[in-house]
């Protein structure tokens, strides 16, 4: 979407917020939550088809969920994508840990993939995946920027203490600056900002600014590994820095040139030997 797009998009909704405001906030959070992309395209589905596919479901919607089984498993580990992508993104990890002798579950998010619902929040996905969790018990979380975020919340929320360890990938931090950089750049005005936070307050109980990977990491007890570019031009490498330091029982690995997808094989190495000690 162009920056010409963008703006004209936000000065409409400015323009609606003065004699619509409700209509006008909920378009703005419509825009926020959907994702352009991310369903599993064909040539996708011919690696995911590869494993046991099954439908669980959190409250009435869908969550797809990928299953593949190695011998002798040395553990579960389940996968959480990033933002407009799928489980597709672990096909290479995903077949390495195999190699390793671990079980994998892979799911996609609201919205994506193949789960239901037409809006994303981290939120909703760490709901999800306390769903999945209950129903195939894994010992490690992997998740990759928002599937990070929504990892954190996750153990914060529902206190899951069978996670062993947790592996974040470019994880977000804070909820609100993912806000604000939206609002930002849409140009919105008070009245759809302010909305805005009012409507995360009065569905999910917390403003934005309560929303902290940083500040929920505290209690929690998995073993940690945070992974982060320190070129990663989507999510800023002071966000890991800022969850490392609240929390205790975490490295952070740093590295440079692999941007947000981290996608190299020092990478996977790293995992597998954390996974492995």
């Amino acid at each position: 979407m162009s920056q010409l797009l963008i703006k004209s998009i936000g000065k409409g909704l400015n323009s609606l917020s003065y004699v619509a405001p409700k209509s006008s906030i909920k378009k703005a959070l419509s825009l926020f939550s959907t994702p352009r992309k991310g369903r599993v395209s064909k040539n996708q589905n011919e690696f995911l088809s590869t494993s046991t596919e099954k439908t669980i479901f959190y409250n009435s919607f869908p969550i797809q969920t990928y299953h593949w089984e190695t011998k002798n498993p040395k553990g579960t580990i389940l996968l959480a994508h990033g933002w407009e992508s799928n489980s597709f993104r672990w096909k290479k990890l995903s077949k390495q840990l195999l190699e390793q002798h671990y079980n994998i579950i892979a799911i996609d998010a609201p919205a994506h993939g193949k789960s239901g619902d037409k809006t994303f929040t981290a939120i909703q996905y760490a709901a999800f995946l306390n769903e999945v969790c209950s129903t195939y018990n894994p010992n490690h979380l992997i998740g990759h920027s928002v599937g990070g975020m929504a990892s954190i919340f996750f153990l914060h929320d529902y206190k899951n203490t069978a996670i062993e360890k947790l592996i974040t990938l470019g994880a977000p931090s804070e909820f609100d600056k993912i806000f604000l950089n939206y609002t930002n750049m849409m140009g919105y005005n008070k009245t759809i900002s302010k909305g805005l936070d009012q409507y995360i307050f009065d569905n999910f109980g917390k403003f934005p600014s309560e929303f902290s990977s940083a500040k929920f990491s505290e209690k929690i007890t998995a073993k940690g590994l945070i992974i982060h570019d320190i070129e990663d031009k989507i999510i800023p490498y002071n966000e890991a820095e800022l969850i490392h330091k609240h929390y205790k029982n975490s490295t952070l690995l740093t590295t440079k040139g692999f941007g947000h997808g981290l996608k190299d094989q020092s990478v996977n190495d790293a995992i597998i030997k954390f996974l492995n000690q």
